[in-house]
């Protein structure tokens, strides 16, 4: 079965680049994806800061990243680019780490001042890492999300944009 990785570049536990995965994973599911997803948050702190690429945390990051046929990248954006704690986690991987796989970047910000930052920070860093089937990415301002019981739902608009770029993944990973 082809299988999605989610990555979650957010340092907090409910964020809205959470609320984009989450809707990610519905539509990759229902078009029969395997899906797995991972968050900064789940490696220690110190292995992440420090680099230690050696670390016994990442092993499991390493092996979903080579098994997955396509990956979805997830970040909020602050001062015009990505989070570090994403950074950090891609670091870690190996150099072509990326090669052949189809990439989906999604980013949340607080205003459109950064709407380029999937396009001259985030992407950059993901085709160093050999991706080279980067797809549109979709950037969503804080008024594209509301927040629901603790949590956040996408807006009608934000939806469609996510959708139709999702589809574009789903077909490129589909067998």
């Amino acid at each position: 079965m082809t299988r999605v990785l989610l990555i979650n570049g957010s340092p907090t536990a409910v964020s809205r680049s959470s609320a984009l995965l989450s809707h990610a994973r519905g539509g990759l599911e229902a078009a029969g994806l395997e899906v797995s997803q991972t968050s900064i948050l789940d490696y220690p702190a110190d292995d992440l800061v420090q680099a230690r690429y050696g670390s016994d945390s990442f092993a499991t990051f390493i092996e979903e990243v080579a098994a997955a046929s396509g990956i979805i990248v997830s970040t909020p954006i602050y001062k015009a680019s990505f989070s570090g704690g994403l950074k950090a986690l891609l670091d870690i991987l190996p150099q072509e780490a990326l090669l052949g796989k189809a990439i989906l970047p999604l980013a949340s910000a607080g205003t459109i001042s950064h709407l380029l930052a999937i396009d001259y920070a985030l992407k950059p860093v993901l085709s160093v890492l050999g991706a080279r089937d980067i797809e549109q990415g979709v950037f969503a301002v804080d008024a594209q999300f509301e927040k629901v019981d603790g949590g956040y739902t996408l807006k009608s608009e934000l939806v469609e944009r996510l959708d139709r770029n999702l589809g574009y993944l789903i077909s490129r990973v589909q067998p």
